[in-house]
């Protein structure tokens, strides 16, 4: 718990990740200063792209004690405004799966390979992000807790199957390594709420440790400060519950 006498301070720049593929892609990197040993996040950002928001965010996890990374997802698409390098890779089809579950994978093991890790490393992603953050979690080890914010397309139907994405990342819930904490909108289309029932009668089917919460008058991205769908009083209580939720699985 903060009290006013103590010590804060972090750094947070520009850096980049050596991937599976041979490829160094940027990453945001915040960080607390002080000995630590801290704990790590890794975000994956959301459809609009490697923005404000993320930097914005990994400050905040940097801010209550978390090594955070943030790796620039859509890297190899170029380089020009988010906004800009998001619509050319929606004009793609997306990024593929495996090649974020690569970069996602060597973001976590990066954060594990500092002198200062406590050892315990999780993921939180929204929209997008959400689904990537699942998917990794369920397709490599090394993670010990995820955030899913209104991921949408865990739940997919065939129509939505493509060479990008081949599988449906609820598909993978017998895979999945470690704790999730889920929070979404009764107002949202993608994920629905019904979408959210079925990922989360497979995660009881599968005997997997989970929160979701839903949350009413919210839709799709109400933690965002900066767009008309934020809602105030459930972002407040979704990053209460996320902060809580990390802090019992990676102190």
């Amino acid at each position: 718990m903060y009290t006013t006498d103590m010590y804060e301070g972090m750094i947070a720049e520009t850096i980049t990740v050596g991937t599976s593929d041979g490829t160094a892609i940027n990453a945001y990197f915040a960080r607390p200063l002080g000995p630590g040993p801290h704990p790590g996040m890794v975000l994956a950002h959301h459809m609009p792209g490697w923005d404000e928001w993320y930097r914005e965010c990994a400050r905040k996890f940097a801010h209550h004690g978390y090594a955070t990374i943030s790796p620039d997802l859509y890297h190899r698409s170029g380089h020009a405004s988010p906004e800009d390098v998001a619509a050319h890779v929606r004009s793609e089809g997306g990024v593929p799966d495996d090649q974020v579950v690569g970069d996602l994978e060597a973001s976590m093991k990066f954060l594990r390979s500092l002198p200062n890790s406590n050892g315990k490393v999780g993921a939180f992603g929204t929209c997008s992000g959400g689904r990537h953050v699942l998917l990794a979690a369920s397709r490599v080890g090394g993670f010990d807790a995820v955030v899913d914010c209104w991921g949408g397309r865990v739940v997919m139907d065939e129509s939505e199957i493509t060479e990008n994405c081949p599988v449906a990342p609820v598909d993978y819930t017998a895979d999945l390594s470690c704790p999730v904490l889920g929070l979404f909108g009764e107002e949202d289309g993608s994920p629905s709420p019904d979408q959210v029932a079925i990922h989360e009668a497979a995660l009881k089917k599968h005997g997997k440790e989970y929160e979701f919460h839903m949350y009413a008058g919210a839709g799709h991205g109400f933690f965002y400060h900066d767009r008309s769908a934020y809602r105030q009083e459930q972002a407040v209580d979704g990053w209460q519950k996320t902060f809580a939720f990390l802090s019992r699985h990676l102190s």
